[in-house]
């Protein structure tokens, strides 16, 4: 045997952090207790799902249906277990197994993960935040609605969603799609909940639902905080007894006249310094106490500076646009003749109905003959400013109203309610990670909308692993104050955990004469290593 031949060089880079954080929550021994494990298979259930959230988070742009291939160079046996073969995770094996997480119920087995995962690394849940998106899909997916038969007493079979057009936030209206309903902790962005739904369901249909039952799996004194869909007097009737933060919609004819007539109050010098401590020095706000739905409320109306700016800068250059509108239907319809009185004011309604900030009045309608000494008439007419439109909106520039039923001894500071739902955009960056193209390729494993929903749900706990990972790091980096240096060579204490993925490129495990080794392990890259679990040390130390 030649010394090449005694040599076998496999890829573990950032992987080993991956399956570390995978093992430290113990995904793979709560998914082979609800599943159970068959001695026939030469891989459990759980370690197949192991092998598809280290895929996921390999950010590699690899299908599942080539997912063999992706650990063709990967240090398999590291990473899952000894004399397991990248053939052994073939197509129908992870076709089954997606089918039998689906069968089982994939909100049960998620809720057990999150529930593990609070316990374990104690998980602050004073403030979760809930948020819905889109993801369109290609492919006709047709389904009968017949309601399926449950099957096993403990087996939760709910019916598959449907795949249909539907309001689309990625603007793509053209294609079917499914709604996913995201709530995640206030600390670390960690998913709490999710909930796939059919692709034309309405928000305000839902939301209160989704916190109802959210509520009854996750048994925390958390309060939720949500955008306007929200905010509807049978969805505040729904969820009377939980706690929550959320928008109100300036569909509301109370938060009109509030935003038109309230003056926000002037800040004084002694609360100046302590909301720039909080970043907030751009808001200026004034509380109300409101009942709505029968729900006693405060109510905070908040003016943010910036918002302003950039809403008076949209109002004038809509002036502008429109004045170069008018202008022309001015020109167009005092050239026009008309055969009837009627016809010309008609033509003026229409008109007026394109303009938002100005309208055009009629001054006369002049009665005369055409060249064809036919009787016609001509309007002239000028253009003036819809004064009272301009007032409102100049008065509604930067201004919105944030709702919460938390009110006397329960009562929050104004400063916390903004700063809360100013936070509302930790579910908005776990949809950027979700919506990476690596997850939805055209594929044998997503035909079904049953295999939709499963393939949601293991992003879903991809996302959970990563945010989990950039939680325990950043807050250990605080802990021993120190940082590391990111993309640009600057020192931080809140790096990306892609970033970390990127500095683990380039490790090797290495069997050489039989001696199982890992190779460029450098001192910067152990010490990341030391920020991190124990379970994710033990696949490089």
């Amino acid at each position: 045997m030649s010394y090449l031949e005694e040599i076998q060089v496999k890829n573990l880079d950032h992987l080993g952090i991956v399956a570390g954080l995978i093992d430290e929550i113990g995904i793979v021994k709560i998914i082979n207790n609800k599943l159970g494990i068959d001695v026939r298979e030469k891989i459990s259930a759980g370690t197949v799902v192991k092998s598809i959230l280290i895929n996921g988070l390999g950010f590699v742009s690899r299908p599942l249906y080539l997912f063999s291939q992706f650990f063709q160079d990967k240090a398999i046996e590291k990473l899952l277990g000894e004399r397991i073969k990248p053939d052994y995770l073939n197509d129908d094996k992870i076709g089954r197994v997606m089918d039998e997480l689906y069968k089982y119920g994939l909100n049960d087995i998620f809720i057990e993960v999150v529930l593990e995962v609070i316990k374990k690394f104690k998980i602050d849940l004073k403030y979760s935040h809930l948020d819905p998106t889109s993801f369109h899909l290609d492919g006709e997916y047709k389904r009968e609605e017949d309601k399926e038969k449950q099957e096993e007493e403990k087996i939760i079979k709910e019916r598959p969603i449907f795949i249909k057009k539907g309001y689309s936030r990625d603007h793509r209206p053209d294609l079917k799609q499914c709604v996913l309903d995201l709530i995640t902790s206030q600390d670390g962005d960690i998913p709490l909940f999710v909930r796939v739904g059919d692709g034309n369901e309405s928000d305000k249909a839902v939301f209160g639902k989704v916190l109802v039952e959210f509520k009854k799996q996750i048994k925390f004194d958390s309060i939720m905080v949500c955008d306007s869909a929200l905010y509807g007097q049978e969805n505040l009737q729904l969820i009377q007894h939980l706690k929550w933060i959320t928008r109100v919609p300036m569909t509301i004819k109370k938060a009109k006249e509030l935003v038109q007539n309230i003056e926000v109050e002037e800040v004084k010098d002694e609360d100046k310094e302590k909301r720039s401590d909080l970043n907030l020095e751009s808001y200026t706000w004034k509380e109300e106490i409101v009942t709505y739905g029968g729900i006693k409320q405060t109510w905070l109306i908040v003016l943010s500076e910036k918002r302003q700016k950039s809403d008076l800068e949209k109002l004038e250059k809509q002036l502008s646009q429109e004045e170069k509108k008018s202008q022309k239907f001015l020109k167009e319809i005092q050239s026009e003749e008309f055969e009837h009185p009627q016809a010309a004011r008609y033509k003026l309604k229409a008109i007026n109905k394109k303009l938002r900030l100005l309208e055009i009045k009629e001054v006369e309608l002049i009665e005369t003959y055409s060249k064809k000494k036919e009787k016609i008439y001509k309007m002239i007419s000028l253009i003036i400013k819809k004064d009272e439109e301009i007032s409102r909106k100049t008065k509604e520039a930067g201004k919105f109203i944030l709702a919460t039923n938390l009110v006397e001894e329960n009562k929050l500071e104004a400063s916390e309610i903004l700063i809360t739902y100013k936070n509302q955009q930790s579910t908005e960056r776990g949809f950027r990670f979700l919506k990476d193209p690596l997850f939805f390729t055209d594929s044998f494993f997503v035909e079904k909308p049953e295999r939709i929903e499963t393939m949601l749900f293991l992003m879903s706990l991809c996302l959970l692993i990563y945010n989990l990972g950039q939680r325990e790091l950043r807050n250990c980096l605080k802990r021993v104050k120190k940082g590391i240096n990111n993309q640009v060579e600057k020192v931080t204490l809140r790096p990306t955990l892609r970033w970390i993925f990127q500095c683990f490129q380039g490790i090797h495990y290495v069997i050489l004469n039989g001696v199982k080794q890992i190779v460029n392990l450098t001192e910067e890259r152990r010490f990341i290593l030391s920020l991190l679990p124990a379970s994710c040390q033990r696949y490089y130390l």
